[in-house]
C-alpha cells in the first residue's frame, strides 16, 4: 500500500521487496542496509518534501509505504534539533535505519541484567552518522538510542521495519544504568 508518491518510489519499493524475499533475517539486512546506502545517493529518488518539516515537541514519523503482500513498512523521521529518544527496542523485529539529510548520533546498549520491573544497560559506543550511511538491528541487539547532535538543523531517516511498527518498550532512566521498562504506542505525523 503506497502511502505517499514521490519520485523513486518504486525503485524504492523493488529493492525491499527483493531483499526480503532472502533466506535469513541477516541476509535480508545486508541487502536492504546496501540498497539503502545506493538509494540515499540516487538522485532520482527524492522523498516528499513533508519529511523535511521537523515537529516542535517529538520527532515526526510519516509512514511511506506498507507491504501487503510481505509485511514491511517504510516509515520517514524527521529529527528537530536536540530532539532524540530514549533507549528502547523495536518489539522484537530487524530494522534497517539510513541517514537521508543531516547527522545523528546513535548509542546501541547491551542488557546486562533483567530483575523484575528493573533493567540494566551499559552503552556500547556512540557512533555519529551522516547522510548516505545506514545501519541495521536483529533482535536481540536492538537496544539504543537516536538524538539529532545539531543545534539548529534538522536531520532526516529512512527505516524498514519488519512489519507496522506501532509500539515498542522504552526504559527510563532510575539510577546506576538501571532503567524502567514501559510500553510505548507509537503515532504517525500527517502526511499533508
Amino acid at each position: 500500500m503506497l502511502a505517499l508518491e514521490f519520485p523513486g518510489c518504486r525503485k524504492l519499493v523493488d529493492a525491499v521487496d527483493r531483499a526480503v524475499c532472502r533466506d535469513c533475517d541477516t541476509q535480508i539486512t545486508n541487502e536492504l542496509r546496501d540498497s539503502l546506502c545506493r538509494l540515499i545517493r540516487d538522485p532520482d529518488v527524492k522523498l516528499p518534501e513533508c519529511v523535511f518539516e521537523g515537529a516542535a515537541d517529538h520527532y515526526a514519523r510519516r509512514e511511506l509505504y506498507r507491504s501487503e503482500a510481505h509485511g514491511y513498512c517504510v516509515i520517514a523521521m524527521t529529527w528537530g534539533p536536540g530532539q532524540g529518544t530514549l533507549i528502547h527496542d523495536h518489539a522484537g523485529m530487524w530494522c534497517v535505519e539510513g541517514v537521508w539529510q543531516g547527522a545523528l548520533e546513535i548509542t546501541p546498549y547491551e542488557l546486562t541484567e533483567h530483575h523484575d520491573d528493573r533493567y540494566r544497560f551499559e552503552p556500547r559506543g556512540t557512533m555519529h552518522v551522516g547522510p548516505g550511511s545506514a545501519g541495521s538491528l536483529i533482535p536481540p541487539h536492538e537496544f539504543h538510542t537516536i538524538r539529532n547532535p545539531s543545534s539548529d538543523a534538522i536531520a532526516v531517516t529512512l527505516h524498514i521495519y519488519r512489519g507496522a511498527m506501532t509500539q515498542c518498550s522504552v526504559f527510563n532512566p532510575l539510577a546506576d544504568h538501571w532503567y524502567r521498562r514501559d510500553q510505548r504506542q507509537l503515532a504517525l505525523d500527517a502526511t499533508h
